[in-house]
């Protein structure tokens, strides 16, 4: 086991041999600077980074006490797609210790740095050249007869959606206590800015700047004449209801990682957090760069035809 005061909390794609073989590389690379690795313990079995010597072994439980993993790291360093950077965000919230990803997917919003960037970006941990940036996240209650409440948060989304392909979900939605709309739909989906760029995106909704504070909901597919995306305060309090006397049942993800069954009668609230996600940054490029490099913007063509000064 290492001795060094400096240590980093390695996860990974485990059914992806690229991001694993990638994870042995950056675990050899960091210990080799007198840097700690610790990896989950189901990221260890039978993989090439279990081969290395001195990385630690990190239990990580199932719901609460997750961000245990990272305790006493100075990062949680993700290797993977979004996907992987949110499970990362388990491990990492309420740590303070921050994130870093590393793309090895399709868009990677979420990462950091490209698969190519891996050595440099071993570089820039090892010298601590990194800035930390907070991203706020979504608290979520769940309300049901005859349940205690349950409580979960979201980095990206809070997705209410219907449970069986057949049925739509009738929903009533709140804001601030006031009633605003109630239809029926496949779904809805109440995003942070850092997930307007993901289900929301995808749903219709606009992208928002993550330095921006706000709340995003957007329906799914709603049967009603009013279902447009609305942003709202990031102090607003927002809470879709299961209509109680519809048949339909649904469920709730939580960054498409936790879900709940809803039945008729649920109540989902949602607020601002209190708690946010910090994500650690190797450069200063605003996100305006970062937005139109993922969506491979023609602005080369449309600055060609004379329309930017």
């Amino acid at each position: 086991m290492t001795t060094t005061s400096r240590r980093v909390l390695l996860v990974t794609h485990a059914g992806r041999p690229e991001a694993q073989q990638l994870a042995a590389d950056v675990a050899s690379r960091l210990l080799a600077a007198g840097i700690g690795v610790r990896a989950p313990a189901d990221e260890l079995v039978g993989t090439p980074l279990a081969s290395v010597t001195g990385v630690e072994s990190a239990e990580v439980g199932a719901t609460e006490g997750r961000e245990s993993a990272a305790a006493g790291c100075e990062l949680v360093c993700v290797l993977g797609g979004d996907g992987t950077i949110l499970r990362g965000a388990e491990l990492s919230r309420g740590s303070a210790v921050p994130l870093l990803g590393v793309n090895l997917g399709h868009v990677g919003f979420l990462a950091e740095a490209e698969r190519e960037d891996a050595t440099a970006t071993v570089d820039h941990i090892v010298s601590r050249a990194y800035q930390v940036e907070e991203r706020m996240t979504l608290a979520v209650t769940v309300h049901q007869e005859g349940a205690k409440p349950y409580p979960c948060w979201a980095l990206n989304e809070v997705s209410v959606e219907k449970a069986a392909r057949e049925r739509m979900l009738e929903v009533a939605v709140e804001i601030d206590g006031k009633p605003l709309s109630a239809f029926g739909c496949d779904g809805i989906v109440v995003s942070t800015p850092t997930g307007s760029t993901a289900y929301a995106f995808s749903l219709g909704g606009p992208v928002i700047w993550p330095d921006v504070e706000a709340i995003l909901m957007v329906p799914n597919a709603a049967h009603a004449l009013f279902s447009r995306p609305i942003v709202v305060s990031p102090t607003s309090r927002l809470a879709v209801e299961v209509i109680p006397q519809a048949e339909g049942h649904g469920i709730m993800w939580c960054d498409g990682r936790r879900q709940l069954e809803l039945r008729p009668g649920a109540r989902i609230e949602v607020t601002r957090s209190d708690v946010p996600v910090r994500l650690a940054r190797l450069n200063a490029s605003p996100f305006t760069d970062r937005l139109v490099a993922k969506f491979d913007l023609s602005v080369a063509g449309w600055r060609g035809n004379g329309r930017s000064r």
